[in-house]
């Protein structure tokens, strides 16, 4: 209902709303239709109970580790390490694929180091709009890769909770799974690295065309 709710209150089709109230509409109308179903006011109640705690969970997991990113992406800029990936790129003579592979075998490495996908991404991320101002690379040359290998990694790794719950149901080695995903992940890394080497324009200049 929410994306329905987004494609109709558009500023296009209807007025334009905000997501949150958006959401607030649509709970509104989930409740009358509870309430319409069962007749009964306190079911309609613990239901937007369940839907408040759900909403508190993904409050605790996502923003604070965006927040947490944040912070950790403040800490690498305080101490140079973007002037350093910068300087390290410049002298290679091509800064913007020296620069993605570097970002992308960071990305790859916390991936399988952390066992998640979502929180090394989110750590590098904070810093490429002024990575990529300050080099005038395309800053969706470097994000995409660096998305994909963030997903490819955590299948890499023995202690994400994907691997550990297919070795646990097959009864053999988290090592085991991952030597066998390596292959074809690692292949899959090598596509996405070429694939957007040829179909995202590198330089921020090629994206505005000037």
């Amino acid at each position: 209902t929410p994306i329905i709710g987004v494609l109709i209150f558009d500023g296009k089709w209807g007025p334009q709303l905000h997501i949150i109230t958006i959401l607030v509409i649509c709970m509104l109308i989930a409740s009358i239709l509870e309430f319409i179903r069962s007749f009964n006011t306190q079911k309609v109640f613990s239901g937007l109970e369940v839907a408040y705690r759900g909403m508190a969970d993904a409050f605790a997991n996502v923003v604070m580790l965006l927040v947490a990113a944040g912070v950790f992406a403040q800490g690498l800029s305080t101490i140079g390490f973007i002037q350093s990936l910068i300087s390290i790129a410049t002298s290679f003579g091509s800064a913007s694929i020296i620069l993605m592979l570097v970002l992308v075998i960071l990305t790859m490495l916390a991936a399988v180091t952390t066992g998640s996908g979502n929180a090394p991404f989110y750590a590098f991320v904070e810093m490429i709009p002024k990575l990529a101002h300050s080099s005038g690379i395309n800053p969706a040359y470097l994000t995409i890769p660096m998305l994909q290998a963030s997903n490819l990694g955590r299948t890499l790794s023995p202690v994400s909770g994907v691997v550990v719950a297919v070795a646990g149901m097959a009864k053999i080695s988290p090592f085991e799974v991952v030597k066998r995903t390596s292959v074809p992940v690692l292949v899959g890394l090598v596509i996405v690295i070429v694939a957007t080497e040829l179909m995202v324009p590198g330089t921020a200049a090629a994206v505005t065309g000037k």
